[in-house]
């Protein structure tokens, strides 16, 4: 009977964790990705000291996200303008697209690539910051942009200003995101711009398709926010304290878990939070703000954020994980 109780009350305890499964973060500033479950025990993390060893290792991983199947991770190395693979399973480390270490607009480069995710079909997409477009590769070659190269305008699909999101969405088409302006672009799998809205953000960060047509985005400012708008950029909920532990600073990307709890990188606080928008208050924190560091609950600007199922026995369910 002890045992039973005891069975209840941790299926319980899952039950209404406010983290429903496990966090990828890619924690920027120490060049690792974590998955972390609700009570912080980290159930996998890269590059291990095996790793490093072996010279595998991430540069300035800005984003992490799992790749269809769940045998991959692909993360875009934002300052190294590169993009990578990592598997799961063996840690093998495989270039996708870019010239490390070279900023550039040229074949095979990149200029501060953003949310790389590799789709279904297995193309590569990213969002080339500052080269204002939006790639699709295949085989190391580009097969498809949204945006002209270097002309930093706002006129999508033919132009985009400063890209830092390209979320895919369920029929194929892309959420764009464009600093300037804080636009917010839906264009087509067909390339097509069937609407765009300027967030009341200063700084729209990782737009994310929620139902009932709403959109989830970070304003990746200081004081920061999460905000929930539609498609008029009416708001439908915000979270945003101006001072005090409570307040955000460059949160950059804001995701909606499971349980309709919302899961926030606060980027320059060293720190992943969620907040439970029915009562707009954090409920729950990886890392200590404005404490970075590498150890047991340490996080040194996390920039990333992907969210994955567990199994018995707090097994991830990496195949679970689907974009979009």
């Amino acid at each position: 009977m002890i045992h039973l109780v005891a069975a209840i009350l941790s299926a319980v305890s899952i039950s209404t964790s406010p983290l429903p499964g496990a966090l990828l973060v890619a924690d920027r500033g120490n060049d690792r990705m974590l998955l972390v479950d609700s009570q912080h025990h980290v159930l996998w993390s890269f590059p291990t000291a095996r790793d490093r060893a072996r010279g595998i290792h991430l540069n300035f991983n800005d984003d992490g996200f799992v790749e269809p199947g769940g045998k991959a991770i692909v993360s875009n190395e934002e300052e190294a303008h590169t993009i990578v693979s990592v598997n799961i399973l063996t840690h093998a480390r495989t270039h996708l697209y870019g010239t490390p270490g070279v900023r550039g607009s040229g074949p095979n480069e990149l200029n501060t690539p953003d949310d790389a995710y590799v789709l279904p079909n297995g193309t590569l997409t990213v969002a080339d910051a500052y080269n204002c477009r939006v790639l699709f590769i295949r085989a190391h070659r580009i097969v498809r942009q949204i945006g002209t190269t270097r002309v930093c305008r706002h006129d999508p699909p033919r132009y985009l200003g400063a890209v830092n999101g390209d979320t895919p969405l369920p029929d194929g088409g892309v959420l764009v995101s464009e600093i300037q302006g804080s636009w917010i672009d839906d264009i087509s799998a067909s390339g097509r711009l069937r609407w765009a809205v300027q967030a009341p953000v200063s700084y729209p960060s990782d737009p994310q398709p929620l139902p009932g047509k709403r959109i989830l985005l970070a304003d990746y400012a200081s004081p920061g926010a999460a905000v929930i708008i539609d498609r008029h950029g009416k708001v439908l909920w915000r979270y945003a304290p101006r001072t005090g532990q409570a307040a955000l600073d460059h949160p950059s990307l804001a995701l909606m878990l499971p349980n309709g709890d919302i899961a926030v990188n606060d980027d320059y606080k060293d720190r992943v939070v969620i907040i439970d928008p029915r009562k707009n208050r954090i409920v729950w924190q990886y890392g200590h703000a404005g404490l970075p560091g590498r150890g047991a609950d340490r996080l040194n600007t996390p920039d990333g954020l992907d969210f994955v199922p567990l199994g018995a026995g707090n097994v991830p369910l990496w195949a679970s994980v689907h974009h979009p």
